[in-house]
């Protein structure tokens, strides 16, 4: 297969790369990227709900001005048909856009809305819930978090227990998510909930979209281990959300979630993010600084870098795969599962290089001993999560199994 651009997309990769230079707020700058600073870091691309409800107007207006101007061109979400706020665009001219907007280290607008639900709905939503919510998102004026995780049911996403009861024009949701992605700035969920409770795991499963300020709903941010809040517990107490708001038939909502998480799995995010991650160790490892804190087998840590920087662009190759399935119209399965479950092994293995080319100073969390600004030892706790998060490692190889390979399921 050709990996090169095509006339169309080069041509289309220097017009994103104008837009940038001439569009992106020059003040607009996330409190994230200060090295003392507790907020979620964009590793990616999602992060723009924070800077959106940040405390520094500077901040917020940068967000502002920035989904603003990607707006105009449809840009926030850029494969979905004009008629949405979208920009129509390819599968792979949106790829080169993401690529794009990443490797300038600009936010994504919207990321979950935009990537998650966004397709969910055109594939599965009802035209009234496209006409609702479509638009909003596509304008940055509507943000969304995805409550699937529960405690007990977070990998085996199948045991889930939210209940929810139907009563005339109403679900009765309760229950609990966890780990919910920038939930605490969310405008809008979309969740899992148990319609059959009598019904096989996989089964008496529906999705359903609700207001996050709608009565019964709490939503608790959550500390990691690196004292940032990326994401938060819901408790839903006797909710009530309308059947309108049901998204597919009831009791088949874990057929619409499979195709959500496919789209999450497709992304190109983080691997332009591992790349930049690896040219920064390199040139600091380059410098006279980045010289007084390297261990002193040089030899050995080039041969580890040389190898994250191949399976690096194995990664790349395998996002442009997955992007390709989309582009003649499929759905990504088995392939988005080895894009995520190469690129969740490769981050943890890139962060365990990082911080083992400085030795002991890898330990130092900030301060100005702490080398490349403490980036890998913050890396290395935040890739902890990297082979559980969307997906565990496990369940990704039983999908490359079952769907890829066709090997039995029992």
């Amino acid at each position: 297969m050709n990996w090169e651009d095509s006339p169309e997309e080069a041509a289309f990769r220097q017009e994103v790369r104008a837009f940038i230079g001439e569009r992106f707020p020059a003040g607009y700058v996330p409190d994230h990227d200060d090295e003392h600073s507790m907020e979620p870091e964009d590793v990616w691309g999602y992060n723009w709900p924070v800077d959106r409800s940040s405390a520094d107007p500077a901040r917020r207006e940068g967000a502002r001005r920035w989904a603003s101007a990607l707006a105009e061109r449809g840009w926030i979400a850029p494969h979905w048909p004009r008629e949405y706020g979208g920009a129509g665009l390819s599968a792979l001219l949106e790829f080169v856009l993401q690529e794009e907007m990443m490797r300038a280290r600009v936010p994504t607008v919207n990321g979950i809305g935009a990537f998650l639900l966004g397709p969910t709905l055109l594939a599965h939503g009802t035209d009234e819930q496209k006409a609702e919510h479509l638009p909003r998102i596509a304008r940055g004026e509507a943000t969304w978090a995805q409550g699937f995780s529960e405690p007990g049911a977070g990998s085996d996403l199948a045991g889930l227990r939210t209940r929810a009861v139907r009563d005339g024009d109403d679900y009765v949701v309760t229950g609990q998510k966890v780990w919910t992605s920038l939930g605490q700035y969310a405008d809008w969920l979309f969740v899992l909930v148990r319609t059959d409770p009598d019904a096989k795991r996989h089964r008496g499963i529906t999705f359903l979209v609700l207001d996050a300020k709608t009565p019964g709903v709490t939503i608790r941010p959550i500390t990691d281990i690196r004292g940032a809040a990326p994401f938060a517990e819901i408790f839903l107490d006797e909710v009530r959300v309308p059947v309108a708001n049901r998204v597919g038939a009831e009791n088949k909502g874990w057929y619409v979630a499979m195709d959500a998480l496919s789209f999450e799995r497709a992304g190109i995010g983080a691997c332009v993010k591992m790349e930049q991650a690896l040219a920064d160790l390199v040139t600091y490892l380059r410098s006279d600084e980045g010289n007084r804190f390297a261990r002193a087998d040089r030899g050995a840590l080039r041969h580890e870098i040389a190898r994250r920087y191949a399976e690096i662009r194995v990664a790349y190759n395998l996002a442009r795969y997955t992007v390709s399935v989309q582009a003649k119209g499929g759905v990504p399965g088995y392939e988005a599962s080895v894009n995520q479950l190469f690129g969740a092994e490769l981050l943890q293995r890139l962060a365990r290089t990082g911080a083992s080319a400085f030795g002991p100073f890898s330990q130092l969390w900030q301060g100005k001993d702490a080398p490349l600004h403490a980036t890998y030892a913050h890396l290395r706790a935040d890739a902890v999560a990297a082979t559980f998060l969307g997906g565990t490692t496990e369940i990704q190889r039983n999908v490359i199994a079952t769907r890829g390979l066709g090997l039995p399921r029992e």
